[in-house]
Order: C-alpha cells, then sequence, then structure tokens
C-alpha cells in the first residue's frame, strides 16, 4: 500500500473499492501548496449506494448482533493501522499540516489505541439487564431492558483532527453493533480513504458495514441527514452546519449528535502564577495552529495585571513562529487552506478596527511565500463583547480580556454561545475547582488537568453541541433502548 506519492484514493462501497462517478478532485499539502495527489469524487448516486449498502447490511446480516466478530473487526483494523503507522505519519503531516510532535498523540497515534476502548467496551458490555418480576397494574411481569445498535449511521467529519474525529465515530458506532457511511471532510479526503483501503486488505469486515464517501461536494454529506434510510447522523463541525444537519435530520426524527465549535476561556485567578499561566495559554493556542474546537482562546486575566499578563503571553507566542510540521519541534503549522487563512485575517483586521492591538503577530508571516501561514497572535485592549471574543476563529490567535475577581471571571467565561471547555488556574487547588464548577461547559481544566482521553466523555453545552463522543457515554449514543415485558407465572 502506497499512502504518498502520485496517489489516487478510492470510494469504499460494498466491500468494494471503487472510483467515483464525478471523476476525482486534488488533495493539497498546505505547509507546500502543492498537489500530493487526488481522491475520487462521489455524487449523489455513489452516496445513496453506500446508504442502500449500510442498509442492507444492518437488516440483512447478523453484523448487529455478532460481538465478537466486531470486537474482531475493529482490533484488526487498529493492528493495521500499528503496522502502516509510519505511513499514515507521512500522510496526515503532509495532508493535514499537523506537526510531527501531534502524530505520537492526539492526531494518530492516540485515536488509533482508543480503538481498544471501543473493542473492550462492546466485548464486556451488559447488553441486557434484568429487572427481575414485578406486578404493574396488577399484571405478574418479568422485565427486561436491551440496549440495541440504532442501525445506519451517517458521519460527518471535519479536517483539523481527521483521524481523531473519524475514528471516534466509526470506533464506537460499529463496536455497538451499526452500520456506517463515513463522509470526510474535502480538505483531507486520504485521511479517511486510507481506512478504506487498510478494512478491504487486512480485516474481516463484511460488505456494506462500512462505506467511505469523499466528494468535493459538501452537498453530498447533507444527503446523510436527508436519507430516511439512514437512522442516525454524527457530526463534527462548525455550529452554522450542525443547525443545518439538525435541521435536515428533523425531517425523518433521525437521531442527530453534534460536537460543534467553541470560543473557550482560560481564567487565571489573582493568586495564580500569572507568568506561567499566561505562557500555557499562549502555547496551548498556538498548537496545530489553533485548529481545534476546544482550545482556549480567551485568556481572561487579573485587570491589575493586564499588561503583565498580556506581555507573558506575547513572549510565548511570538517565539512560536509557524513552521515546516515535518520539523520534530514545530508546534504552529499551516491553516488547512488559502481560504481559512483568509478568514482568520479578517477576524485580525477586524480587532484592529474595533480598537485593539497585536502585541505578537498580526498576519501572514514575511519569510514565507508559500503555505497557508499565520503569525500566532495575541489580541489586546478588547473586551468580551469584541468580534474576536465571541466567534470561533479556528487559527493561533488568543485575545487577552481583563476580569475584577471571581465573580466577574465566571460571568465573562460563561458569557459566549458556546460552552466546550475551560481553564482555571490558581494556586488554591480547591479554589480553582470551585469556579470550575460553576462553568458552564462540557470539559474542565484544572492548572493542568488533560481531560482527553478514550474513557472520557467529550462534548459541550449551549451551541457547542448535543450529546457527548468517546468514553461510555460516547458508545450509549449509538445504542436503542428496548424495554421487555414478558408475562411471568
Amino acid at each position: 500500500m502506497t499512502l504518498l506519492g502520485d496517489r489516487e484514493s478510492r470510494l469504499l462501497v460494498d466491500g468494494k473499492l471503487v472510483t467515483g462517478s464525478g471523476g476525482t478532485f486534488a488533495t493539497v499539502n498546505p505547509a507546500t501548496e502543492e498537489t500530493l495527489g487526488v481522491a475520487a469524487d462521489a455524487t449523489a448516486e455513489d452516496m445513496g449506494a453506500a446508504i442502500e449498502a449500510a442498509r442492507r447490511a444492518f437488516d440483512d446480516t447478523g453484523w448487529s448482533t455478532d460481538v465478537e466478530l466486531r470486537v474482531r473487526c475493529i482490533r484488526q483494523l487498529q493492528q493495521a493501522m500499528r503496522d502502516h503507522v509510519e505511513e499514515l505519519r507521512d500522510l496526515t503531516i503532509a495532508e493535514v499540516g499537523a506537526p510531527r510532535m501531534l502524530t505520537a498523540a492526539a492526531q494518530l497515534e492516540g485515536p488509533v489505541e482508543d480503538l481498544s476502548f471501543c473493542a473492550d467496551t462492546a466485548q464486556g458490555y451488559e447488553w441486557t439487564s434484568d429487572l427481575g418480576v414485578a406486578s404493574p397494574m396488577g399484571i405478574k411481569t418479568h422485565r427486561t431492558i436491551a440496549r440495541e445498535a440504532i442501525g445506519v449511521v451517517g458521519a460527518i467529519t471535519p479536517w483539523n483532527f481527521p483521524h481523531q474525529i473519524n475514528l471516534a465515530k466509526v470506533g464506537p458506532a460499529l463496536a455497538a453493533g451499526n452500520t456506517l457511511v463515513l463522509k470526510p471532510a474535502p480538505d483531507t479526503p486520504w485521511a479517511a480513504a486510507v481506512l478504506g483501503e487498510l478494512i478491504t486488505e487486512h480485516t474481516d469486515f463484511p460488505p456494506g458495514v462500512v462505506n467511505i464517501i469523499t466528494s468535493s461536494d459538501h452537498a453530498v454529506g447533507a444527503l446523510l441527514s436527508k436519507d430516511p434510510r439512514v437512522d442516525m447522523v454524527s457530526f463534527t463541525g462548525s455550529t452554522n452546519t450542525g443547525r443545518a444537519v439538525m435541521s435536515d435530520g428533523a425531517a425523518t426524527l433521525k437521531k442527530v449528535f453534534l460536537e460543534l465549535g467553541g470560543k473557550s476561556a482560560f481564567l487565571v485567578l489573582d493568586d495564580a502564577d500569572l507568568a506561567g499561566a499566561c505562557s500555557m495559554a499562549a502555547f496551548t493556542a498556538s498548537m496545530h495552529a489553533g485548529q481545534g474546537c476546544a482550545i482556549t482562546t480567551r485568556l481572561v486575566v487579573p485587570r491589575a495585571r493586564y499588561d503583565e499578563a498580556v506581555e507573558a503571553a506575547a513572549a510565548t507566542m511570538g517565539g512560536l513562529k509557524p513552521g515546516d510540521p515535518n520539523k520534530p519541534g514545530t508546534i504552529c503549522g499551516p491553516v488547512i487552506s488559502a481560504r481559512q487563512r483568509d478568514r482568520i485575517q479578517g477576524y485580525l483586521d477586524s480587532a484592529i478596527a474595533e480598537g485593539g492591538r497585536f502585541a505578537c503577530g498580526g498576519g501572514s508571516p514575511a519569510d514565507r511565500d508559500t503555505g497557508f501561514f499565520i503569525e500566532p497572535t495575541v489580541i489586546a485592549g478588547l473586551g468580551n463583547s469584541a468580534k474576536v471574543a465571541r466567534e470561533e476563529i479556528f487559527g493561533p490567535v488568543l485575545t487577552v480580556i481583563a476580569h475584577d475577581g471571581d465573580d466577574d471571571a465566571v460571568r465573562i467565561a460563561n458569557d459566549s454561545p458556546y460552552g466546550l471547555s475551560g481553564t482555571v488556574f490558581s494556586a488554591d487547588e480547591d479554589r480553582a475547582a470551585g469556579i470550575g464548577a460553576r462553568l458552564r461547559v462540557g470539559t474542565v481544566n484544572i492548572n493542568g488537568g488533560v481531560w482527553y482521553s478514550a474513557d472520557m466523555p467529550f462534548g459541550g453545552y449551549k451551541q457547542s453541541g448535543i450529546g457527548r463522543e468517546m468514553g461510555l457515554a460516547g458508545f450509549e449514543e449509538y445504542l436503542e433502548i428496548k424495554a421487555i415485558a414478558k408475562a411471568a407465572k
């Protein structure tokens, strides 16, 4: 299997690798702007065939009830990815622009190892629960609760952490007994299409259980939300697109899981190590060019030490120059496309227009003629009502906002349409934990704790989404509950 070079990836439909009815489209290296190769460009016809294959595999085979087969297939896929991890690493750096250091964590190796959690959970899961005999309404009844697969799952994924998000849907959905159609973002088709190659060459997945559709047309992915043969849509992406997915799914009242945007706050309390906390916030906001929905992009600091906080953040962020993602020391690589680079620049321009200033960064690096790079940028002088404090930028941009004490810090953090993540730093761990408990978010980092793990649920409040991914809660998103009442003697 050749993962890089003059390469053309294909669709996986009903157990076969096939070309797309729409021809092909290019995938581009965001660090060099060079075309890496092409991917199969699916049409509505191809998506229809994939949905039909998934429907047939769920309805007409024993996949949904054969736990042993499901566990074996997931472990086979995991082993195939381990065996090809270096090729996958090169592919990920080239197509995603992911810094090499991150491929040892959430960009590749972490998600591959997380498949063990899916297989282990399915293997040991209590698929039925016996509630015993009771006499509701005077009728002696033996009650059982069964947990069953939902059916056909449509998974729609973004480009920023493709392996992590693809596998966080594929793993639990399949382990729970569903069949699946995966539609990745047009910017990173290979990261998904390679799963089709590994599945056909190295696993026992029956035909139709997994289908992978790459397409340059976002409307092809939208068909998953609209098609009555699809029982559930699992979507990760922007909040605006999430609204459209939810609206489309309403016509058939299918289950919709949404993992959406964020504008998370990093709260520094007045007793914290200010320089250390601000440095960590700056480092986090620069990682993978800020292309993470849960990255904390609002640094909320004591007003009395505002200038000191800005200086500390800028000292770190200004030193994290955007660079070649292939180099081991690179933290901030390119953003995914010219379109995304220009979008970020629009936000930076708005900060100046609203009266803000750049403590470092502010645009594309002057020393790079190619690649979609943005300098890590610290914005100062604005409040929480500024555009750059309200909207998700998805770039290496940190806005520093002043607070007037703990209650005000909590108010600022919660004054957002989003509620995905938050961080609190204080010398007093109990104080920090108390503040964290007041944040209306799905994940909280106290003094540098790490919430990302296969067994921890991930998701948000408010417009950051509906449901949870990963952990037992993420596995159970893909299950229905059936109550069975049998007359007892």
